[in-house]
């Protein structure tokens, strides 16, 4: 029996349909319309303990929902949701004690205690053993360098500081699942290096299974072994990095530098230009497969860059280049 099981999972929402108007809202008092939306819709995974998941996909594509149905907020329209052998919804509590959640937008501190009260206060909420709070005190405060501002209250804290903080309430318990959305949201680059070696340390050390939503796919890639992409409340693919690499990732990615100003664009048989970063241009190439080094020299002469890289697409560029397919599900 897999830790996570997400078996054949639906959830639908009725979203009342009113017309505009004044006379739209006065019908609307007696009768009213509804549009059923599927925010999940008939998605299916199983993850076992110590895995380490990505799950991405668009704003609207189902991730939050999936994240409530996990952790018991909601139940599921149709299918089944088993964590740890019990339904989420039906036994909260007990879900509860063994999953931790962190919402990058949100914070689980109470904006005038010190930090450290906060923790007393997590310690009684889960019934922490004295044993195990000390334990876990003493190794999350060394991993994440909270030693200066344990005993600031969270109003004093920075952005990179109070999520460390809530990385380490959620933890406090020993929780089988991590469940991180959007961790590094809002983080600068040295931050967010930090808190990526942080969750896969986590990992290791606890075998925390650890689900991860974000749009920052340089988090999926330092992270994360597998990955779920899902769009508009379906699976789209689910598979190991490498597999999705090596599936999707056809072509090569150049990158080219100009020196004062960029030239146009002209179309080239099988280039794409993918970006455009002040004097920089993305360019990703889908045609038949040759020798970068031809093809570099092709792009040289035609419109002559300082400067020149080549490379297989990140895996932003893929995920974008999926989402115009149509779905294998």
């Amino acid at each position: 029996m897999s830790l996570i099981e997400f078996d054949n999972v639906s959830r639908e929402f009725k979203i009342a349909n009113i017309e505009k108007g004044a006379a739209g809202t006065i019908k609307s008092l007696f009768h009213r319309e509804y549009i059923i939306k599927k925010a999940v819709d008939d998605i299916s995974f199983h993850i076992e303990s110590g895995e380490v998941v990505g799950y991405i996909g668009a704003n609207g594509a189902g991730k939050s929902t999936t994240i409530k149905l996990l952790s018991g907020i909601l139940y599921p329209t149709k299918g089944q949701v088993r964590v740890d052998g019990i339904s989420p919804y039906k036994k909260r509590k007990q879900n509860a004690s063994q999953i931790g959640v962190v919402f990058g937008q949100r914070s689980q501190l109470f904006w005038d205690l010190p930090f450290g009260d906060t923790l007393n206060l997590y310690k009684k909420m889960y019934n922490i053993p004295d044993d195990i709070y000390k334990k876990n005190y003493r190794y999350f405060v060394e991993l994440l360098d909270m030693q200066e501002f344990i005993n600031q209250p969270a109003r004093q804290l920075s952005l990179g500081q109070k999520m460390k903080a809530n990385i380490m309430v959620s933890m406090l318990h020993d929780p089988k699942i991590l469940y991180l959305d959007e961790p590094t949201i809002g983080l600068d680059v040295v931050t967010k290096r930090k808190l990526r070696e942080c969750i896969k340390e986590i990992n290791q050390d606890k075998k925390t299974t650890i689900i991860l939503t974000t749009h920052d796919m340089n988090d999926i890639e330092a992270v994360c072994s597998r990955l779920i992409l899902i769009d508009k409340g379906k699976k789209l693919f689910d598979g190991s990095m490498d597999m999705f690499r090596e599936t999707y990732a056809a072509g090569l990615e150049f990158v080219l530098e100009f020196s004062d100003i960029c030239p146009a664009w002209t179309d080239m048989e099988g280039f794409r230009l993918a970006g455009v970063e002040e004097l920089k241009w993305k360019i990703v190439y889908k045609g038949d497969v040759k020798e970068s080094s031809v093809l570099c020299t092709r792009l040289i002469e035609k419109y002559h860059p300082v400067n020149i890289w080549v490379g297989v697409p990140s895996i932003e560029n893929i995920v974008a280049d999926y989402y115009s397919k149509p779905s294998i599900v």
